[in-house]
């Protein structure tokens, strides 16, 4: 299928949008089912507040770890193969951490499942590229919105089900449920296999394997769609950590308040990540997006740092809404690269860098607070971060692409070689 040919969503690719949406919505429930059954754990596994604060930041480091490695392992043994084994690790992952009968085996498994969605993180994207080219708004906007649902059902169902079975079968059941994104990916891993052979064969040139694209971190592109993922991570980590302490020291709100407030943070997030996706495919500087993003934190971090108590819905509301830098982000690494391999490259650099600044977000803000006894510093750190996005949405306003960086170094490096 030609990749510039426009065609029903359907056309020829119902099972690529099934793998893709059954792997969306299992790429958020090892991280949302956890949190809310530590109590239960806590009765048969020995849990300190070091450890649950251990539990806690594993899944922004693995998913930089594993995100970074993704790319090498698509390239090594194939997309459709990389994205099977990320499926294989999720369901592995959780049947064994319902086993756990320790806590070194909770933290090891946890990695396991939080690896497997590391990958499977970074190669929605390429894969979306690969089976969707025409649809990239479309499908990019629908994954949002499958995490989004796949962070939101396990938090209403993980307790009460731990409650009537045990937290053992809680846990265990989200392997079950992740079972269903690994049939429709074996699938399309037996036909990538056969297109593979034929390809050795020689009698389909189109699809044989694609060349390491080289270093993608001395692409200017790469930076600037990092720093935008990174932004908007670290935002969301250090929200989603300190917001409701932030309202009631400053805003006065009590606690039942602050946490509706956190609520809203997380929903404004919603209709941005479907909105987003499909704007930025249809307008020709998608930098503007950006500003607009940084527009919107500036507008609720200076809130709650002149006037938190006057309009704290409208705030959060605000500061809820910056992080449509999210989505932004995860269709520029298909609307700044050509080809699946260089959307994979860039997914994983942008990703692994998002997710290392998202994982001190919570860490940094928590340390100022505690030096300064406020939070004048904490807040001012994360509208900095915020504004170091600005740069980047005016390097992406130009319609510059992975490949074209790289080619153009790979140029300059190679001058010397042709003058001697």
């Amino acid at each position: 299928m030609s990749e510039n040919r426009p065609a029903s969503i359907w056309a020829g690719r119902t099972l690529a949008l099934i793998a893709i949406v059954l792997l969306a919505l299992n790429l958020r429930t090892a991280v949302a089912s956890l949190s809310p059954v530590f109590d239960e754990i806590g009765a048969d596994v020995p849990l300190t507040s070091v450890g649950i604060g251990v539990l806690g930041t594993l899944p922004p480091i693995c998913f930089a770890v594993f995100g970074l490695l993704a790319p090498a392992i698509a390239r090594r043994v194939g997309l459709d193969t990389a994205i099977l084994l990320s499926a294989a690790a999720m369901v592995v992952g959780h049947l064994l951490r319902g086993l756990s009968n320790g806590y070194p085996m909770l933290v090891a498994t946890s990695v396991l499942v939080l690896g497997g969605v590391g990958i499977g993180n970074v190669l929605i994207p390429p894969a979306v590229k690969r089976y969707f080219p025409d649809k990239l708004g479309t499908l990019t906007a629908l994954s949002a919105a499958l995490l989004a649902t796949s962070a939101a059902i396990p938090p209403l169902v993980s307790a009460p089900l731990a409650t009537s079975v045990g937290w053992r079968w809680d846990l265990s059941v989200w392997g079950i449920v992740a079972l269903t994104s690994v049939a429709p990916w074996l699938w399309l891993w037996l036909r990538e296999r056969r297109a593979r052979m034929a390809a050795a064969l020689g009698d389909d040139p189109e699809v044989a394997p694609v060349p390491p694209l080289g270093r993608t971190w001395h692409s200017r592109v790469a930076w600037s769609t990092a720093i935008v993922f990174a932004a908007s991570s670290f935002s969301a980590y250090a929200m989603f950590a300190w917001l409701p302490a932030i309202l009631r020291d400053t805003a006065g709100t009590d606690a039942f308040t602050a946490g509706a407030l956190l609520s809203l943070y997380a929903i404004a997030g919603v209709p941005t990540g479907i909105l987003v996706p499909l704007i930025a495919v249809r307008i020709r500087n998608p930098g503007l997006l950006v500003f607009a993003g940084v527009a919107l934190f500036l507008i609720g971090y200076g809130g709650l740092l002149l006037a938190p108590a006057a309009a704290p819905w409208l705030w959060v509301t605000a500061a809820g809404f910056g992080p449509l830098l999210f989505p932004l982000a995860m269709v520029l690494i298909n609307l700044r690269t050509r080809t699946q391999n260089g959307s994979a490259a860039l997914s994983g650099f942008t990703q692994g860098i998002g997710y290392i600044v998202g994982a001190t977000g919570p860490l940094l803000l928590g340390l100022l607070h505690q030096l300064s006894g406020g939070w004048t510093l904490p807040l001012l750190l994360v509208t900095a971060v915020s504004l170091a996005a600005v740069p980047a949405g005016l390097a992406l306003a130009r319609p510059r692409m992975l490949e074209d960086d790289l080619a153009a170094r790979a140029a300059r490096l190679a001058k010397p070689e042709v003058a001697r």
